[in-house]
């Protein structure tokens, strides 16, 4: 099974958005940005890919933290998760959301729920 950290929280500050995990067993040290978001139509939620030598690791940003997803974008802000105390850059989290974002809109396959939060939040 592909492991995967929740993300619980976001605060933004001056510079970066920062989105703050649940506590893991998997050492955050070792990971580092793979600059590739998905989509979990089920969860609604997009998924940031880390990796480290072994395997992938996703990041879940769950529907109840895309606006504040999507100001922080707006403000062309950094997006940083930290996970466990440590600090994992989110690099090219704007483009990858912004061709998502575009590649969903109107797209039934994502499944008309996913489409409708995803427009109400970026789109409107």
């Amino acid at each position: 099974m592909q492991k995967k950290i929740d993300i619980k929280s976001v605060e933004q500050q001056k510079q970066a958005l920062i989105f703050y995990a649940e506590n893991t067993t998997i050492n955050a040290e070792e990971l580092q940005p793979r600059e590739h978001v998905l989509v979990d139509s089920d969860l609604f939620a997009f998924l940031y890919i880390l990796e480290n030598e072994q395997e992938y690791v996703y990041v879940s940003i769950p529907h109840t933290l895309w606006p504040d997803l999507k100001q922080g974008l707006d403000a062309n802000q950094e997006a940083v998760a930290v996970i466990n105390g440590v600090q994992v850059p989110l690099t090219q989290l704007k483009e990858e959301i912004g061709y998502l974002v575009q590649n969903i809109e109107g797209n039934a396959n994502y499944g008309e729920e996913l489409v409708k939060r995803v427009e109400e939040v970026f789109l409107l």
